[in-house]
This record gives structure tokens, sequence and C-alpha cells, in this order.
């Protein structure tokens, strides 16, 4: 493997044109500590557990995405604006790439998760959901429709606190995630993202029923997440994907 690159805060290059632009607003990040070897079975091959001081991490991170827009257009108020509910582990190529791989993509419109599954093989799942916003606190309600397991779901409840003016090593590395790994075109393939740094907070779960990471294939959380956080959110632009080094792009 080449040299890690570095966890940095901010997007290490931008991106001049754009294959995607679109917002993640009012974003939940949840996080559980997991042994690498526990999830490595289950990451694209050529990608490994990107870990922090030996551990590694599953993330339930729910959010709305919204204004999904192709190659610099202006982004499609309805079907590009929706909840999602995303089941995410953390990745290292063999370039030194970190990443997040999802295993599962729960979005409450139809034709996006369609075309995610079908365009970049993403695992997308079409859910009924709901994203609520009352004082200081946000729920997040998931319920699996196609293609299942039926019964997924999840409802997250949190309680926002203070900015976090300087992040931890594990709050960047959970979240300062400038690309995802998947299993495209019969290899794995990095695809970059480039928005500004977040604007994150500390926040309280006060409710957490999901069986979201049971239903991706990995034992359900026993233990308390060991971080909580949200932010107001980024705008967001992502690049076509890469292959690793030497071999062309599709």
């Amino acid at each position: 493997m080449k040299k890690l690159s570095p966890i940095t805060p901010d997007a290490p290059a931008g991106i001049r044109v754009p294959l995607l632009t679109q917002q993640w607003l009012d974003l939940c990040f949840v996080h559980w500590a997991v042994e690498p070897d526990t999830v490595a079975g289950l990451l694209p091959a050529g990608t490994v557990p990107d870990t922090h001081r030996g551990v590694t991490y599953v993330g339930l991170v729910a959010f709305r995405m919204h204004r999904v827009g192709w190659l610099g257009l202006p982004g499609v108020p309805y079907l590009g604006s929706f909840p999602e509910t995303n089941v995410r582990l953390y990745s290292v190529d063999a370039d030194g790439r970190r990443g997040v791989v999802f295993l599962s993509m729960d979005a409450a419109r139809l034709i996006p998760a369609a075309m995610g599954r079908i365009g970049f093989r993403l695992p997308y799942r079409w859910s009924r959901m709901d994203l609520r916003v009352t004082g200081d606190t946000v729920t997040y309600t998931s319920s699996r429709r196609l293609p299942g397991p039926r019964g997924a779901h999840s409802r997250l409840t949190v309680r926002v606190g203070e900015r976090i003016a300087e992040p931890t090593e594990l709050e960047h590395f959970l979240t300062a995630r400038w690309g995802m790994h998947n299993a495209f075109f019969g290899g794995v393939t990095h695809l970059p993202n480039h928005h500004p740094r977040w604007p994150l907070h500390r926040a309280e779960l006060t409710v957490c029923q999901e069986n979201l990471i049971e239903a991706a294939g990995l034992p359900a959380p026993r233990d308390a997440p060991v971080s909580v956080l949200y932010s107001p959110g980024v705008p967001v632009r992502l690049g076509r994907p890469a292959r690793p080094a030497g071999i062309p792009t599709p």
C-alpha cells in the first residue's frame, strides 16, 4: 500500500467540473467502534478497514439530501430533495486513499434510489422516511420498502448542543472523508467529493431504535455510541469515479 493520505478538515483538492452537485443538510452522525476483522469481509476487494488507533467504526448517518444536480446544472427541487439514512464503514485502498463504504442507503424517493442502484451500483433502498426539526431537537425516521429486507427501520432523535470550535482527532476521522469506495465496472473505484469544512455540533442521542446495522450484515450494537454529532450541512460537489493508479476511468 502507498502512503496513507492525511486526514485533513479541509478538502485536499477542488473539483472543476462536478459529476453531481447537492447539499447535505441537517446531518446526524452516530458511530460505534468495531474491530477491523468484523467489517473487513464487507468491504470491496482492493480496500481494507481504515482505523484510528487500531479501531474502526460503523456509522449511522441520517440527513436531508437537497437539490441534486447533474454536471453543474441547477439542482432538481422535488426528485432531488429527500431524507436519507446510510450505514457506512471506513476504508482505504492500495493507493492510500481514504474513503467510506456504504452498506445501505435508505432514501425516500424511488427514482433517485433506482438511479443510484443502476447507474452507480450503490446499495440504495426505497424507504418511507421523515425528518422533523423542533427547536433544538431533530428526529429522523425510516421504514424500508424495497428491495428489503422488509422491517428494516430506524428512529433517531438528537438534541443539538454547542458548536465545536476544534474537533478531536476522532471527530475529524469520522467526518473529514473526501471520497467513497465502491465496486463499480468490475473493480473498486474512488469517487471524490469536495465541500467546505464541516460545521459540527456535539449532540445528545435521546432515541435510538434501529436494525439497519444488523440488516446490513453486522452485529447489532450493544454498547452506547462513541460519538454523536450534528451538522446543519454543507454544499457538495462530487467528481468522476477513479480507479487505482494506472487504470483509466470508464
